[in-house]
């Protein structure tokens, strides 16, 4: 095989990592409540396409009744839980950034690495479930059944693979089409319920026969109500939704007196779309509950029937004729397909907003088209493992989309806890637990998704981690700051360079840094007459990865120190030496004592705690800074 010359190579190096905006970030106006509610919609409505199958799947005559419990579920506790998160978070970070907020230090930075785990179960299956279904609208149309019959997973890969090309080009969401396509969706998918509601009325033994069959299967409305409470968790994809709704939050036009920090209008506004956008699905889901249980045989709502994953695409044929009911299949390939692409943007979003901060993406994941391509190739692993079946993606899909709102209704009770609301805290806390129950038992009934999600949180820990040590060398600090006393400090020493002591304080009482002035210079034959300055840095949150130091400058008897808070010693450090070398001219010389201990050590407290042993790191991440020798900083170690 002949390699490509090397400026080929080059330039598809430089194609794949180029910085390409991020989509989520290509909106530079913003747009009333309705039309943002219409990019939700595309990922929320577009359940209509395959939830009334699956709940007729799972519940059977008992559909209606299982779908009205996942609407008070939607409108008693999802809704509420959301408004409260657009409030706290307006500016589109959403429950996980609220958590983080909520648990500083390693334990915050872990747990996100959980929840971005199941956040990519369920984009991830969003986009292989949305390919799955609209395959599935193919393959049954009867135009065109006789040649696509039998090809769902080839149809399925390239529906996924041609979503993967638009964004490798360049995506743009377009909140206009987003607009066009749920108008057009809700449009049809009324007009299919009101010819199958009108049927009904005109046949009336269908009800009959449906009231019948329930009361057979059931006996008294308790024990249906009863058994509809345990199937509840088999619908919890009609909740999905809403973490996109609070994601979207920036695009929602807001009031003029609105600020950054205080955008109240756009909050009011983004309460308006949630409450929209739920009332609207749940009417819809209701409804088409009930005559796609009442009008269509339980036999078609199997793998393999006409209504398996398009039940209202089956009565659109039906009742409407095939005409219109092609019309129909391609307005759901269509919004099932931009709710794909709602999902890849979602993914290009979730990595540059946390991990980079954290030290735990390689470089090439701050670029699009790397991230494109591997999220393209987990979409085809997916499609292949469950051969794109919508019924059997269903359970994973549902356990990411529960874990992603019990952490959003978590993240609202602690809210409402630390700020000492009794009631709301008793109200969202048993939201939260409605939540709990409702993924474990999705977890119990359909672990597909749980497996899927801990291979994902596995993957995730283990390359975040990697990348956290091989990138912990870097000079890690977004800027240096100096108070009045250190700024003077330096501007006295701009005649000749600098003799820094490395200090670890303890009482911080002068005769400790006459003892430690004494031992350097001794060590170091320091001239008497050469001034000294000690450096003291305190770890903060040895999790942090990027550092603004701000230095502080003191005077303890006639000893000059400067003290500083950092995430990692070593690199505040490095980063402080090549401040003064470029703001005084001169290169410093810092001094410090040798370390004792074992080596594996002092690794791992180097990587967790920002310790470990400072000058031998010191000295690396100043290598790595600065590539010319004649202009680093000089390294003294004494024992």
């Amino acid at each position: 095989m002949v390699s490509p010359p090397q400026k080929h190579r080059r330039y598809l190096a430089h194609w794949l990592l180029k910085e390409d905006r991020n989509p989520a970030h290509e909106h530079h106006f913003k747009h009333p409540w309705w039309q943002v509610m219409c990019l939700t919609g595309v990922d929320y409505f577009s359940t209509l396409g395959y939830q009334p199958g699956i709940a007729a799947l799972a519940a059977g005559t008992l559909s209606p009744l299982a779908t009205l419990i996942l609407v008070l579920v939607t409108l008693g506790g999802a809704l509420p839980i959301y408004r409260r998160v657009a409030q706290i978070s307006p500016h589109g970070e959403g429950s996980i950034a609220m958590l983080e907020r909520l648990l500083p230090g390693w334990r915050g930075k872990l747990f996100v690495l959980v929840l971005l785990g199941f956040a990519l179960t369920d984009f991830i299956i969003t986009i292989t479930l949305s390919a799955a279904d609209a395959t599935a609208h193919l393959i049954e149309n009867p135009f065109l059944a006789p040649i696509l019959r039998g090809q769902a997973i080839p149809i399925t890969l390239i529906l996924i693979a041609l979503l993967g090309v638009v964004f490798l080009k360049g995506f743009h969401e377009a909140i206009g089409l987003a607009v066009v396509l749920v108008l057009l969706y809700l449009s049809l998918n009324f007009l299919v319920i009101v010819a199958s509601l009108y049927h009904i009325l005109q046949h009336p033994q269908f009800l009959a026969h449906w009231k019948t069959d329930l009361f057979t299967a059931h006996g008294n409305p308790w024990m249906m109500v009863g058994v509809s409470l345990l199937l509840f968790p088999k619908l919890a994809l009609g909740l999905s939704g809403f973490e996109t709704g609070v994601a979207v939050m920036p695009l929602v036009k807001g009031d003029r007196g609105d600020t950054e920090a205080n955008p109240t209008g756009r909050i009011h506004h983004t309460h308006h779309l949630l409450t929209a956008a739920a009332l609207i699905m749940s009417v819809f889901l209701l409804v088409s509950s009930l005559v796609t249980t009442v009008l269509i045989p339980a036999a078609e709502f199997e793998a393999g029937g006409k209504a398996s994953g398009r039940a209202l695409a089956y009565l659109a044929h039906e009742y409407l004729g095939n005409p219109f009911g092609t019309v129909y299949d391609l307005s759901t390939i269509a919004i099932l397909w931009f709710a794909g692409a709602s999902a890849m943007a979602g993914l290009l979003n979730l990595v540059p907003r946390y991990l980079p901060r954290y030290g735990m993406a390689p470089d090439w994941a701050r670029a699009v088209r790397p991230l494109v391509l591997v999220y393209t190739v987990l979409a085809f692993i997916i499609t292949l493992i469950f051969e794109a079946s919508v019924e059997a993606q269903g359970g994973a899909y549902a356990t990411g989309v529960l874990v992603l709102m019990s952490s959003a209704a978590v993240a609202v009770t602690l809210d409402a806890y630390h700020r000492k609301a009794t009631l709301p805290t008793i109200v969202f806390g048993g939201i939260t637990l409605i939540f709990f129950y409702t993924t474990i038992a999705n977890i119990f009934e359909r672990p597909d998704g749980i497996r899927i999600a801990a291979s994902f949180i596995t993957a995730m820990i283990v390359i975040s981690l990697t990348s956290r040590v091989f990138r912990s060398t870097e000079l890690r600090v977004a800027g240096v700051e100096l108070d009045e006393t250190a700024a003077q400090f330096l501007a006295e020493s701009q005649s000749r360079s600098l003799s820094i002591i490395a200090h670890r304080r303890e009482r911080g009482l002068w005769v400790e840094y006459q003892r430690k002035e004494r031992e350097v210079r001794a060590n170091n034959h320091l001239f008497a007459s050469e001034p000294i300055i000690f450096l003291e840095i305190d770890v903060v949150d040895a999790s942090v990865f990027m550092d603004v130091l701000r230095v502080k400058g003191l005077e303890i008897d006639s000893y000059r120190i400067l003290r500083v808070q950092s995430a990692a010693v070593p690199n505040a450090i490095a980063a402080i030496l090549l401040y003064i070398r470029d703001h005084t001219g001169h290169l410093p010389d810092i001094y410090f004592g040798w370390t004792e201990g074992n080596p594996l050590e002092y690794i791992l407290r180097f990587i967790l705690l920002g310790e470990g042993d400072v000058p031998i790191v010191t000295r690396e991440v100043l290598r790595k800074a600065e590539p010319d020798p004649e202009q680093r900083p000089g390294i003294h170690v004494s024992g």
